[in-house]
């Protein structure tokens, strides 16, 4: 019997790949980052109780913070480009970057809790974890299309990731709310708080150093060069990068539509809305969130092999399309039945949930597809002028889906204006009038459906299909064997002088 032909021989590419083992260390980096955004959540408590911030400046102060984040990221880019040292540039980055969050977070935790310094040191504090969640979170998205640039294996470096980011939070929501807040006495106090700084430290620093062993390997100064020498990133060339490259703009807009939309349906009114009112069951948000993530998981990993057979844009395209469906069938199903039946076991109980859990499954197969998309534009940037400029692509998207997504609560609370709350929020048992029947449904369901419509507008005209991957690779290795080449003619020249 004849062996299978791995992708680089169907190809005619020498794909690089990586071990599972460096894959699955590296996604171990969602020890920090998962940790640190639990950790995050609990903020407003760190401002109140430990600094005697107001909460009205405390929302202020967040939303201000998070403009700052996404400049910062966008800025890094230029630290990334000229960070070179003999030991690589990954493990430097996210080592320094965690050194730097690490201390602001045990300040602004634990040290300095109830010192009464007030909302000055506050706000200094987190505006230096933002430079350290900076460094680490940018450096960390620049790894993947280093792992592997293999089409087949690309997409299940998401799927380890979107485990990690699944499981962690949940258990660590576990942890908090049951074994560390009652040791605390069960209010969320000084004492929860340093608990908690000094277990997430712990934590993140376990996921940082698995993550560094996992990418040791690739960690090293000839993966960072280009096909061309270029000169030190200036300002002009990440302008000339969102201009010229087409697939960039095309995942820009379709990923930040989607996330637009995503972020309102998942605004905590929009939840209750859904399941407080208009089914009349808010526990049973919980407990699908938590039953929903081991098919979520397993869809993502369906997602991934679809993608590294037919390609990251077909995926995109093709998993949004069911999307739209499903969105648009749960849509119908609430406007056909009473929706108080689907709290109750029955038919439409198990209809709900099925559609329920497909839509959250379809959605993790394109978020899945856009990894490993992102990754493709990183390649199709290299190709195209020679630079290559992992920190740029991720900077420049972040920066517009950070700002545009911001806009999602704002969405949120006056799509509920509409109905009548100017005063008050939606809460649990009020009644289901056409009008919160109606905002729920085009929040939850319509807003999205629009964002998956403009995904397909966006990708329609990209030419980046699995075949024009192939043929970008080859062009990549050809052109880094005749850089290769000229480096050591100019060499061979230099020791005859």
């Amino acid at each position: 019997m004849a062996n299978k032909l791995t992708q680089s021989e169907i190809d005619g590419v020498a794909y690089r790949r990586a071990k599972l083992w460096q894959i699955v260390l590296f996604a171990a980096n969602a020890f920090c980052g998962s940790s640190v955004f639990m950790l995050m959540n609990q903020s407003s408590y760190a401002a109140s109780v430990g600094f005697g911030v107001s909460t009205a400046l405390i929302g202020v102060i967040l939303t201000a913070t998070r403009i700052l984040d996404a400049l910062t990221d966008t800025m890094f880019a230029f630290v990334y480009d000229r960070v070179n040292t003999k030991y690589g540039k990954l493990r430097i980055l996210i080592m320094s970057g965690f050194f730097i969050e690490a201390v602001s977070l045990f300040l602004m935790f634990d040290l300095l809790v109830g010192k009464g310094l007030g909302t000055p040191a506050f706000i200094v504090l987190y505006i230096f974890y933002i430079l350290g969640y900076t460094i680490i979170n940018m450096t960390i998205q620049t790894i993947p299309p280093m792992l592997s640039n293999d089409p087949r294996q690309r997409p299940t470096i998401g799927v380890w990731m979107t485990a990690f980011n699944y499981v962690i939070p949940t258990v660590l929501g576990l942890v908090f709310n049951i074994v560390i807040l009652r040791l605390a006495g069960g209010t969320f106090n000084a004492l929860y708080l340093k608990m908690t700084v000094r277990f997430v430290l712990i934590l993140a620093f376990f996921g940082n150093v698995l993550c560094c062993v996992g990418i040791s390997d690739i960690d090293k100064v000839e993966n960072f060069r280009g096909t061309k020498r270029v000169e030190p990133l200036k300002i002009k060339d990440m302008i000339e990068v969102v201009r010229h490259n087409k697939p960039l703009q095309s995942y820009i807009a379709a990923a930040s539509s989607d996330k637009l939309a995503q972020v309102t349906a998942t605004q905590s009114i929009i939840t209750t809305m859904l399941y407080g009112i208009v089914i009349g069951n808010m526990a049973m948000s919980t407990i699908l969130g938590m039953v929903a993530m081991i098919p979520a998981i397993l869809f993502a990993a369906g997602g991934a092999k679809y993608a590294g057979r037919y390609g990251s844009k077909k995926a995109i395209v093709d998993w949004t399309i069911i999307c739209m469906v499903l969105s648009g069938a749960l849509s119908v199903f609430f406007l056909v039945i009473d929706p108080k039946t689907v709290a109750r076991p029955g038919l439409t109980m198990i209809i709900y949930v099925v559609l329920n859990f497909a839509l959250n499954g379809c959605k993790m197969c394109v978020t899945t597809a856009n990894a490993s998309f992102m990754a493709d534009t990183i390649d199709y940037e290299l190709d195209r002028s020679g630079r290559y400029a992992p920190a740029v692509v991720s900077g420049v998207y972040s920066l517009i889906d950070k700002i545009i997504s911001s806009f999602g609560a704002v969405i949120a609370t006056a799509a509920v204006a509409t109905i009548g709350y100017t005063k008050t929020v939606p809460q649990p048992g009020d009644p289901t009038t056409t009008g919160v029947l109606t905002i729920t449904l085009c929040a939850m369901y319509g807003l999205p459906i629009v964002g998956w419509f403009i995904t397909l507008v966006a990708m329609k005209d990209c030419k980046l299909t699995k075949e024009e991957m192939v043929k970008v690779q080859k062009r990549i290795a050809d052109k880094k064997e005749e850089a290769k080449n000229e480096f050591l003619e100019a060499e061979l020249h230099r020791a005859d002088i």
